[in-house]
């Protein structure tokens, strides 16, 4: 909460009968988010909430720099190429700094610089606004694998077989593994 005071001096108003003080009280907005935010050692911040990849944005350098959580692929730079895009189009990074990093697979830009905000602050704002619009893809990505896990680890009935659990022996079927002259060494060197 901001308090205004203004005193009026004699020299430039009008001399009232008594000297007047003016107390106006303004509430400044607050704005509330949250991430996955961790402070590196130099400073960085850190934030691990996406599925595909890890943000880094350094105050130091006014850079941000994504890079894959785990494989690089199509869905990772698509998720990295969307954060940098949001962001050049909200106004927070330069719209000829976004380049590949000096690091495989990853993707940075540098921050604009701001004399009315913390450019930081904003920065961390606008990629909490971009991670909330990334949640139904973060849902459905995740729905999907979960999705996936279960037909292999416990199928339905139409794929899965009759025989239920198959006891180990040493033959199984007619395609026998240590014969000499089995069928598919036929036409190949043997000794």
């Amino acid at each position: 909460m901001t308090v205004k005071i203004n005193i009026t001096d004699e020299e430039t108003a009008p001399v009232p009968e008594e000297q007047t003080i003016k107390i106006e009280i303004v509430e400044k907005d607050k704005i509330e988010f949250s991430l996955k935010l961790r402070n590196a050692l130099n400073g960085d911040l850190m934030i691990l909430d996406h599925k595909d990849i890890d943000i880094v944005v350094q105050p130091t350098s006014k850079k941000i720099i994504t890079f894959a959580k785990e494989m690089v692929s199509d869905a990772v730079y698509g998720a990295e190429s969307r954060l940098l895009e949001y962001l050049r189009g909200q106004g927070v990074i330069n719209h000829d700094s976004i380049q590949g990093g000096n690091i495989y697979g990853s993707l940075e830009g540098q921050i604009m610089d701001s004399k009315s905000h913390d450019p930081i602050k904003v920065t961390l704002l606008k990629i909490s606004e971009w991670m909330e619009t990334e949640q139904p893809y973060i849902a459905g990505t995740t729905a999907y694998d979960d999705l996936q896990d279960d037909a292999l680890l416990d199928p339905d009935n139409e794929y899965s077989t009759e025989l239920g659990e198959v006891p180990a022996a040493v033959n199984k079927g007619s395609i026998q593994q240590h014969n000499l002259f089995a069928p598919y060494l036929y036409g190949r060197y043997t000794y």
